[in-house]
């Protein structure tokens, strides 16, 4: 069904014309493969980066015709100056908007109105806990009398449905905003609650950045103290496009002790650092590993490499979080640690790591949206 919407989509633009040419914006190889997920379309018409703020038009007129076909509840189109070889030039005009896929070299960072602080929780690698570290630490923040939510970056896999135990659509209010899911008191969003958990998502570049965009700016999230980002692994277009298009207040790495994932750790690191993000500290996660019979501390992974490491690029050290079956098996019941057994050990721990955080924001100036350029 999704193949004949989005065939009907093509058909549907094929009597836009692409302004100075004479030709229609498929025929001419300037629209995107078009993805149609839960009755809405995603694509991309790719546009001299010169002529996009005068070609605004043509996008809105391509939503329009999109969203008549029936089957279609939506769409959502983006300009890209990813322009495919022997696409022609249309006349250059001004320059391109800020939401453009091919961003300009000079972009400001845009706060989102009721948000006090963005934090991204980001890895350079997977398996790492970065999700359960996200979602205990929006919870922490809750837990120490801050307004918190947590949104679910991770296009590919999202998680935080089942780590939060969500489950159902979110709707839509007013035929835009969308109404996050909640429990535990904390509002949540995540690709998860769009698609069935397991279906395999193919996002390209410009479908990233809408998704992204829309779950980030067209929530209803209310007044919140912070908002917890809980990022894909590694350093692609969903972490290039939050640096991009959000005012991060900075970012908390997560890693293992091991020498394997420091590595990938610090390439996280320099991405954010490239961006102008501030790394807000470093969390050694699976730290050391408790036997509940016998009380022995054993060092599985190492031990302090986080700190040391923390300590070497001058980034605080949040604290470490213990490899422990009860983290794992309240993450995979869906009821995070902080709230299942709010009064223990590991809940203090994450309670710890969000106050630091917290006084690491308050601590910096107030930020004044720097603009960020890219080579």
């Amino acid at each position: 069904m999704s193949a004949e919407l989005s065939a009907s989509v093509l058909d549907k633009l094929k009597t836009l014309q692409m302004p100075g040419t004479g030709k229609d914006v498929v025929s001419l190889g300037l629209v995107s493969d078009v993805f149609v997920s839960q009755g809405k379309a995603y694509f991309s018409i790719s546009v001299p980066s010169e002529s996009a703020n005068s070609l605004e038009p043509l996008r809105e007129q391509a939503a329009a015709l999109a969203a008549s076909v029936p089957g279609i509840t939506a769409a959502t189109v983006v300009l890209t100056a990813d322009r495919k070889a022997g696409a022609p030039t249309p006349p250059p005009q001004a320059q391109r908007p800020a939401h453009t896929h091919a961003q300009p070299r000079a972009v400001a960072k845009q706060a989102i109105p009721g948000i006090g602080a963005i934090v991204a929780v980001a890895s350079g690698k997977g398996g790492v806990g970065k999700s359960t570290t996200a979602v205990n630490l929006a919870l922490a923040f809750q837990a120490n009398g801050l307004r918190a939510a947590v949104l679910d970056a991770d296009i590919y896999g999202p998680s935080l449905p089942r780590l939060m135990n969500i489950s159902g659509r979110p709707q839509q209010i007013d035929g835009r905003l969308i109404r996050p899911m909640e429990n535990y008191g904390m509002k949540v969003m995540s690709m998860g609650f769009l698609v069935d958990e397991g279906t395999a998502m193919i996002w390209r570049g410009p479908m990233i950045q809408s998704a992204l965009l829309q779950m980030l700016r067209e929530v209803a999230w209310g007044d919140l103290d912070v908002l917890v980002i809980d990022m894909p692994p590694g350093t692609g277009d969903v972490q290039l496009t939050l640096a991009q298009q959000a005012a991060l207040a900075g970012a908390v790495i997560v890693s293992t002790p091991q020498d394997l994932a420091l590595i990938d750790a610090r390439k996280a690191v320099n991405m954010f650092n490239k961006v102008e993000v501030p790394i807000l500290g470093i969390v050694e996660n699976m730290s050391h590993f408790v036997c509940p019979n016998c009380g022995t501390t054993h060092d599985i992974f190492g031990h302090g490499g986080a700190k040391a490491e923390a300590t070497k690029i001058g980034a605080p050290f949040l604290g470490e979080i213990p490899l422990d079956m009860e983290i794992r098996l309240n993450s995979d019941a869906g009821t995070p640690v902080v709230v299942s057994h709010p009064d223990g050990p590991h809940a203090k721990a994450y309670r710890d790591i969000a106050r630091k955080v917290w006084e690491g924001i308050e601590g910096r100036a107030a930020p004044a949206f720097p603009e960020i350029s890219f080579e």
